[in-house]
C-alpha cells in the first residue's frame, strides 16, 4: 500500500492519519514537539488542546453544533473521542484536554499502520504524497519553503490564551453555578459585577502592562481578541461580549429583572475532567503576568484566585489558501500535497478536525484515481472549504464555522425571523447533503 506523510499530529494531523491508517496506508507521522517546542504548547502530546478546552456548541442549530454532526456522520475518530472525554459545559462540547490528548496518543502509536515520528520537517517533498497540518505555529523552515514553493507569502496573525485558575480557590459567597437563560445545565461558575466593581476591573486592565510582540505586527483575529484590545474600544465593550450579563442570573437574590441582576457577569468554564480547573471565558490575554494576577483578583469571588496558567500570545501563521488550494485542499501546483487544519486559514478546533478528515478523505479518492469530494457550501464544511479556497478575497482572513458562509435558502416571509426554524431547515438540508456524500464514499 502507498506511503503517506502527514506532517503535524496536531487535531488536524491526528485526525487524518487515523482516517488513512484505517484505510491500509502506511502513514508517517511526523510531529516536531516534543523535541521543538512552539512556546503555546505545553506538552509533547498529539491533539493538545492549546487555548480552550471547547469544541463550541454542541447544538445542531448552531454553526459549530452542525459542523460537529457532519464530522461525526463523515467519520471522524476525534470527535468521538471528544464526547468520550466531555466535560460539562451547558450546550458546548468541552473536554478533559489531557484525557482527550493521552487516548488520541494511545491510537496513534497502537495502530500497526501509523509511524508516529519526532522530528522537524523543513522541506516539502512534492513527490510523496503528504498532507500538510503543522497548524500556525509552523517551524519557520517549513514556512520558508512553503513561500518558495508556492510563491506566496504567508500572514500573520496573532492568537491569545486564556488564565486556568482552581476551583477550590473560588469564593462561592459571591460566585455561583448558572448558564446564561438557565438553558441545559448550570455548568458555568459566574462571578457577577456591580458597575462600581466593573469599571474598577475596567480601571485595572486598560491600565495594565502588556508582554512585548517580539518583532510582528500585530494583526488580531476578531475571534480571539485579547481581553486589553476589546476594552480599548470602549467601556462598555466587554458588557456587550465576554462579560454580558444578560440571562444569567443568580437564584440566591430574588429580583424582578427581567434581562438582567448584574452590571457584568465574568463566566468560567470546567476545564478537566475532575472539575478541579476552570477557565476564564473569553479572557484571552497579553497582559504581563503580574498584572493578570491583579486584574483576576479584582474579580468578586476570585479575590485569592490560585491562576496554574497564566495567558498569553503567540504569533500564528497561515497560508493564502484562495491562491494555494482547489476545494478538494488539495495544492493547485503540486498534486500530492493537501492542506489541512488551521494552517489553511479556519480558525477553530472543529474546524481544524473536519478539515483534517476532509483532506484525508481526498487524498485517499486522489491516490484511488476516483473522483474527490467537493462537499456542498449548503453544509457547513463545504462552506468553510469554499470559502477559504475563493480567490475573490480583497484581503483573506480566518474564519469559524457560522451561518453567514452557507448558502441562503429563500424562507417563508412569515418565517424568516425565527431563528430557531431557519437554522433548523438549514441543518436538515446539509445533513441531508453529507447523508449523500457518505453514500458516494461507499461505493
Amino acid at each position: 500500500m502507498t506511503n503517506i506523510k502527514v506532517i503535524g499530529a496536531g487535531l488536524a494531523g491526528s485526525e487524518a492519519a487515523i482516517y488513512l491508517a484505517d484505510k491500509g496506508y502506511n502513514v508517517e507521522l511526523i510531529e516536531m514537539r516534543p523535541k521543538y517546542q512552539t512556546g503555546a504548547h505545553k506538552t509533547g502530546n498529539p491533539a493538545e488542546f492549546v487555548c480552550s478546552n471547547s469544541l463550541g456548541s454542541s447544538d445542531i442549530l448552531n454553526a459549530s453544533g452542525l459542523l460537529k454532526e457532519e464530522a461525526a456522520k463523515l467519520g471522524s475518530t476525534l470527535m468521538k473521542v471528544a464526547k468520550k472525554y466531555s466535560v460539562p459545559s451547558g450546550n458546548s462540547l468541552s473536554v478533559d484536554r489531557n484525557g482527550f490528548s493521552e487516548e488520541i496518543k494511545k491510537i496513534l502509536k497502537s495502530h500497526k499502520n501509523i509511524n508516529l515520528i519526532t522530528e522537524k520537517y523543513e522541506k516539502i517533498d512534492i513527490n510523496t504524497p503528504t498532507i500538510i497540518a503543522t497548524g500556525p505555529l509552523s517551524a519557520k523552515e517549513l514556512t520558508q519553503d512553503i513561500k518558495i514553493k508556492f510563491g506566496e507569502d504567508n500572514f500573520h496573525f496573532f492568537d491569545a490564551v486564556a488564565p486556568i485558575i482552581e476551583k477550590k480557590s473560588i469564593n462561592f459567597e459571591k460566585a455561583f453555578y448558572a448558564t446564561r437563560w438557565d438553558k441545559g445545565n448550570a455548568d458555568f461558575i459566574n462571578c457577577p459585577m456591580t458597575k462600581d466593581e466593573y469599571e474598577n476591573f475596567y480601571k485595572i486592565l486598560t491600565t495594565s502592562k502588556r508582554a512585548p510582540l517580539k518583532d510582528f505586527e500585530a494583526n488580531y483575529f476578531e475571534g480571539c481578541m485579547p481581553i486589553e484590545v476589546m476594552a480599548s474600544r470602549g467601556i462598555d465593550t466587554l458588557r456587550y461580549g465576554p462579560l454580558k450579563p444578560v440571562g444569567i442570573f443568580d437564584k440566591r437574590i430574588k429580583t424582578e429583572f427581567k434581562k438582567h441582576q448584574f452590571w457584568a457577569v465574568v463566566q468560567l468554564r470546567q476545564d478537566d475532567k475532575l472539575a478541579n480547573l476552570y477557565n476564564l471565558v473569553g479572557f484571552q490575554t497579553n497582559l504581563i503576568w503580574s498584572d493578570q494576577k491583579k486584574l483576576i483578583n479584582s474579580i468578586p469571588g476570585l479575590e485569592n484566585a490560585n491562576i496554574v496558567r497564566y495567558g498569553v500570545m503567540h504569533a500564528n501563521t497561515f497560508i493564502n489558501s484562495p491562491k494555494i488550494l482547489n476545494c478538494y485542499l488539495q495544492t493547485k501546483k503540486y498534486k500530492n500535497i493537501f492542506f489541512a487544519g488551521q494552517l489553511t486559514g479556519v480558525e477553530g478546533y472543529s474546524e481544524s478536525i473536519s478539515t483534517g478528515l476532509l483532506s484525508a478523505i481526498n487524498i485517499d479518492r486522489y491516490l484511488k484515481n476516483i473522483d474527490m469530494i467537493k462537499l456542498s457550501n449548503k453544509t457547513m464544511l463545504g462552506a468553510l472549504t469554499e470559502y477559504i479556497t475563493f480567490e475573490g478575497h480583497k484581503k483573506f482572513q480566518p474564519i469559524n464555522s457560522n451561518w453567514g458562509i452557507v448558502e441562503e435558502i429563500n424562507f417563508d416571509k412569515n418565517k424568516t425571523k425565527d431563528k430557531k426554524y431557519k437554522n433548523l431547515i438549514r441543518s436538515e438540508r446539509a445533513m441531508e447533503e453529507i447523508t449523500k456524500v457518505t453514500e458516494i464514499m461507499r461505493v
